[in-house]
């Protein structure tokens, strides 16, 4: 069984990939934590790592050729990303959903961020130049809408939902298939 989650910014992937992976005995991967460990290795933000990477295609296709050859020597995973269902046409493609300022919310309040702001409406422009830049980069490179829900077979609307609950749906949609 391969799974691939991606979504919007902010709307749980990392966490509910986990859960599920964890739930459904399948190994967990992460595009995200590979541009992240990119970025810090080249000592520089996620958002500049995300600016270069529009002019310097080599980043992307670093982690393209990545989750390529993941497809194709591994069977049972869950792959969270945003480009793994473009990556993996035979997974199960999953894409969570949530509203711009809940995902500002949750960025503020988490551990991890990259980044830190100083109140909700400079998480929300940030977040929202980061899903402009997102979305413009992977058209560009790879004639794809990254928010074209005809891309999934699953779609979650995140907001109001915790992860736990988010999850379930996930392996309950796996099972059925």
């Amino acid at each position: 069984m391969k799974i691939t989650i991606t979504g919007d910014v902010g709307s749980g992937k990392s966490t509910v990939a986990k859960l599920a992976a964890k739930e459904l005995k399948l190994k967990y991967y992460s595009t995200g934590m590979m541009f992240r460990k990119l970025a810090a290795d080249m000592q520089i933000s996620l958002k500049e790592l995300g600016e270069r990477a529009k002019a310097d295609k080599r980043i992307d296709k670093r982690i393209d050729d990545y989750q390529k050859k993941l497809g194709q020597i591994e069977d049972d995973f869950i792959l969270e990303g945003r480009l793994g269902f473009h990556f993996m046409p035979e997974s199960i493609k999953i894409c969570l959903r949530v509203k711009t300022e809940e995902a500002a919310k949750r960025i503020i309040l988490e551990s991890r961020s990259d980044e830190k702001f100083k109140d909700l409406a400079e998480a929300t422009e940030s977040i929202k130049l980061r899903r402009k830049m997102e979305r413009e980069r992977y058209k560009d490179l790879y004639g794809i809408d990254i928010e074209n829900n005809d891309n999934y077979d699953l779609i979650i609307d995140t907001t109001k939902i915790p992860a736990v609950e988010v999850a379930q749906k996930i392996i309950k949609y796996a099972k059925k298939d």
